[in-house]
């Protein structure tokens, strides 16, 4: 099993003619991930050749989910652009989109985080490096050769940080690996994907890696103690941070003990969750939790 994502997933890739969204494809194809359009308004028609199998180019994202039956979408397109791209996901009604762009305008973000919750659709990121299903699928920027299939599932704020565990743990494997983003406003959150992995039978333990500033983890803390029953580790980005320092691509600020890693510790810790002060000492936590220490 895998959340959200998996082998059967049709991937359109918005930006898929520009170089990021090229190079990004390339990388995703040679996964196996089933790429089966790009979307760019005004080169429709054109096609893009990956691994000797061309890829059809098309103005809409309506369009190429009536021609291909695609469901996910990826978004490589630049800040100015990014949320007319994902309004155009969304209208067409795709079960998910993830938003690799960062930079986007908040006020944007937050039109289009609500369109996508009255549509009822999926919205990973944006500014985030995208979801995982290893032996699956890949969807956005992380690198596929970093773990194999297992039964950890792995949600975190930080693309960096998602890479070291994902590098840790890879002989141990995940389920799926969600990057949310870091920025103020996120669509799918840590509570999401807690929610999916405690639903979904082939994931064991869950990792959760979250930062200072804000109140994400804290949140997490209360729906894990009354929600979940699976084991959980997690790590807080930030225990050096100075008080009243911005930190991060999220922009927090730490004022006192609201939004500090020792506070978001406590907070998880009192739920039932081992917290690690580093991502080394939390995939040991991992690793003891799975039996494989």
């Amino acid at each position: 099993m895998a959340i959200w994502l998996d082998h059967r997933s049709k991937v359109i890739v918005q930006g898929m003619t520009g170089t990021e969204g090229r190079k990004h494809t390339t990388r995703m194809t040679m996964f196996g991930t089933r790429v089966v359009a790009g979307v760019t308004p005004g080169k429709g028609g054109q096609s893009v050749t990956f691994e000797e199998d061309p890829i059809p180019v098309f103005n809409a994202v309506a369009e190429a989910k009536h021609a291909t039956g695609a469901d996910v979408s990826v978004v490589f397109v630049p800040p100015a652009f990014a949320k007319g791209a994902v309004m155009d996901a969304i209208r067409a009604r795709l079960s998910l989109v993830v938003v690799i762009t960062e930079g986007i305008p908040i006020k944007d973000t937050a039109e289009f985080r609500a369109a996508a919750e009255e549509a009822g659709v999926r919205l990973i990121g944006p500014n985030c490096p995208g979801i995982i299903s290893p032996g699956r699928s890949n969807v956005g920027i992380i690198p596929p050769n970093i773990a194999r299939t297992g039964h950890v599932g792995l949600v975190s704020k930080s693309g960096t940080l998602t890479y070291q565990m994902m590098f840790e743990l890879g002989d141990v494997g995940f389920s799926s690996c969600v990057g949310i983003g870091g920025d103020p406003i996120i669509g799918t959150t840590h509570i999401d994907c807690l929610e999916a992995f405690q639903n979904d039978p082939e994931t064991d333990c869950v990792v959760m890696i979250g930062e200072i500033g804000g109140d994400a983890e804290e949140r997490a803390a209360d729906y894990i103690r009354d929600h979940v029953t699976k084991p959980v580790a997690a790590y807080v980005a930030g225990f050096t941070a100075p008080e009243g320092k911005t930190m991060g691509h999220a922009g927090a600020i730490v004022s006192g003990s609201s939004g500090t890693a020792a506070a978001k510790k406590r907070a998880l810790e009192k739920a039932g969750v081992r917290v690690g002060r580093t991502p080394s000492e939390t995939a040991m936590i991992v690793r003891q939790i799975m039996g494989k220490s």
